[in-house]
């Protein structure tokens, strides 16, 4: 690998970094881009180049994970459970979260049971993937 790639993929780690730490702040592609340092073009070619998926929809992934858990192992309300992980709207979140895991928030949470296993398995097992 060359060191310009290295530092490429360093630059778009240290982004997608900052994503898992604030996904539920407003974050946008030129934000983004500040922190790894490139131009918002640049930026979301090469992330999507790096990790086969656009910036918005890694923070969508990332945000529809949480909820999971949330719905999963709380019994707080979807509306509070979609303001906490990031989304904007009730109706936005219910569009991403069927989109992405198959099923609709109050759907997902009926058919889920919480486990006794630790969170890292059933992160795994549940991650959505696309």
């Amino acid at each position: 690998m060359s060191r310009a790639a290295e530092e490429s993929n360093r630059r778009m780690l240290r982004a997608r970094d900052a994503m898992d730490r604030s996904y539920a702040q407003p974050l946008d592609v030129p934000a983004l881009a500040r922190i790894a340092h490139v131009s918002p073009a640049h930026f979301s070619r090469t992330f999507r180049a790096t990790f086969g998926e656009t910036p918005h929809r890694y923070l969508q992934r990332r945000r529809v994970e949480r909820a999971m858990f949330l719905l999963r192992e709380t019994g707080r309300s979807v509306t509070d459970i979609c303001f906490e992980v990031g989304f904007g709207s009730t109706g936005t979140f219910s569009r991403t979260f069927s989109a992405i895991v198959g099923r609709s928030p109050r759907a997902y949470r009926k058919q889920s049971v919480p486990t006794g296993v630790p969170t890292c398995f059933t992160m795994a097992w549940t991650r959505p993937s696309d």
